[in-house]
């Protein structure tokens, strides 16, 4: 072989040889490429799942505070969506529902806590209502036994000035004056009056009004 041949043959071996390391470089630069572009899983996780979570969180707080029924609506958006498998649809479809059974529970519990202070309300105010009457009626009672006490207190000033006024008089005058009035008021007088003063004014009656007035005392 000449040196010209083996020259040449040389420098096919080489080209073949740098045509392969190319070849093996640009393989291993579009692994790394691969490698360095996320996988369709994780667009899947980070473009569509985690919104989606966080719509579902907003929707509860939005049914719980509204009372409206935004899970329906959601059902029908997701049926909508283009890109998502039957399975989970249908998953996502299922936890939507149980997070709407959840709230309507929630929603029944607040309404009976609700129902047991409006209870609870109730008899506080009924109670209320009851201390005042009673506070009313004990202002009523305290005024009438004031007032009885008042009227009493007055009674007697009165009755000493009744009973000074017939200690001060002659038994000749009181005599008849004391036969006139009732029983009673009579023998309320005589029975507040001294010994000696009540026996000169027996003296001055006649024996029947004296023995009558006599047996009435006795029964005091």
């Amino acid at each position: 072989m000449s040196f010209q041949q083996l020259r040449i043959t040389r420098r096919k071996s080489g080209d073949s040889v740098a045509k392969k390391i190319k070849n093996t470089m640009e393989q291993v630069e579009e692994m790394e490429l691969e490698s360095q572009s996320p996988g369709f899983f994780k667009k899947f996780f980070y473009l569509f799942l985690i919104p989606f979570m966080f719509l579902i969180a907003i929707l509860l707080i939005i049914s719980t505070m509204t009372e409206y029924n935004v899970f329906k609506i959601a059902d029908e958006a997701i049926e909508k969506i283009p890109f998502i498998s039957s399975d989970e649809k249908d998953g996502v479809v299922e936890n939507s529902s149980l997070n709407e059974q959840k709230v309507v529970e929630l929603q029944a519990e607040i309404q009976e806590k609700e129902a047991q202070i409006s209870q609870l309300q109730t008899q506080i105010d009924a109670s209320a209502t009851e201390k005042e009457e009673l506070l009313i009626e004990q202002e009523r009672l305290l005024f009438e036994i004031e007032k009885l006490q008042r009227d009493q207190e007055e009674t007697k000033k009165e009755f000493k000035e009744i009973l000074s006024t017939f200690e001060k008089m002659s038994a000749r005058k009181a005599a008849p004056i004391l036969v006139e009035m009732s029983d009673t008021e009579s023998v309320r007088i005589l029975s507040e009056m001294k010994p000696d003063t009540l026996s000169a004014i027996f003296a001055k009656m006649e024996p029947a009004d004296a023995a009558r007035y006599t047996e009435l005392l006795s029964q005091q």
